[in-house]
């Protein structure tokens, strides 16, 4: 591992530069889906994880799997006085992942004010807050700290029906992006996870249309939607001494999708 005192110094092996042993992380979102297989992929690594999770039980179902390395906390970040206990309460974390959202699919024209505000609060407002919290405290740490937040292909790939959620996703990112740069100089370093299309509850209504599955599956470069354990790997990246330069920036897992504009299959 790097040394904290002089992160420029080559260190004598690689061979633990994804080992997280002696930091401590909180998964936010950490009950299902992505954020489950991340504080799985964190405590594997030897990382302390607080889960934390609207739904406490779910946040402990998760502990019940970390064996011994995690802790369930009860966190809705639609309260704001919640998210600024959550980062008083853990002033000492090395890293911070978040991948709680909502969508409503539905065009500009057919929206509710209502819909609008539920996807503004919970994917754009409550990012905001965690890293406004968060970022806080670990400016505050000799050592600095990571904060990753799951945004989306949506930041910059759209389709109708999309509106709000891509513009929320594009949001974290910029968010992200002002906080790698006025958080840096306190070795905050602050990044972006984008996902392609996941197997997850927030995608199970398309899922559900055989022919939208299909379509969602052959636009990738590999064909197919991706699992939520494949979102881990970033996570333990940008939570590691392996990834020390790196802030400001999105890491894509999106098997290609954003890599490919049509096809073209030639003839016979």
């Amino acid at each position: 591992m790097f040394s904290s005192e002089d992160p420029t110094a080559a260190p004598a092996s690689y061979a633990g530069l994804f080992d997280l042993t002696g930091k401590r992380t909180m998964v936010v979102g950490g009950g299902s889906g992505i954020g489950r297989e991340v504080a799985r992929g964190l405590a594997e690594h030897n990382a302390q994880v607080v889960v934390a999770d609207r739904d406490l039980t779910a946040a402990e179902q998760t502990v019940r799997e970390l064996h011994g390395l995690g802790e369930a906390v009860e966190l809705d970040v639609l309260d704001t006085a919640q998210i600024e206990d959550a980062a008083s309460t853990h002033p000492d974390l090395d890293a911070l992942v978040f991948t709680a959202a909502t969508n409503v699919r539905k065009r500009i024209v057919d929206y509710t004010a209502e819909e609008l505000d539920r996807v503004l609060d919970l994917n754009l407002k409550a990012t905001f807050h965690l890293v406004r919290c968060f970022g806080a405290a670990m400016a505050q740490r000799p050592g600095g700290g990571s904060i990753i937040g799951f945004s989306s292909i949506r930041a910059v790939a759209v389709e109708p029906g999309q509106a709000a959620y891509a513009a929320t996703k594009a949001g974290m990112v910029q968010i992200l992006r002002t906080a790698a740069a006025e958080l840096g100089p306190r070795k905050v370093r602050c990044n972006a996870i984008a996902p392609g299309v996941v197997t997850t509850p927030l995608t199970q209504q398309i899922r559900d249309v055989p022919s939208w599955n299909d379509a969602y599956a052959h636009k990738s470069a590999l064909g197919r939607w991706a699992a939520p354990h494949e979102m881990v790997g970033a996570a333990i990246y940008l939570a590691s001494d392996a990834s020390t330069f790196v802030t400001g920036s999105v890491l894509y897992v999106d098997g290609g999708w954003t890599a490919i504009d049509g096809r073209f299959e030639p003839p016979n």
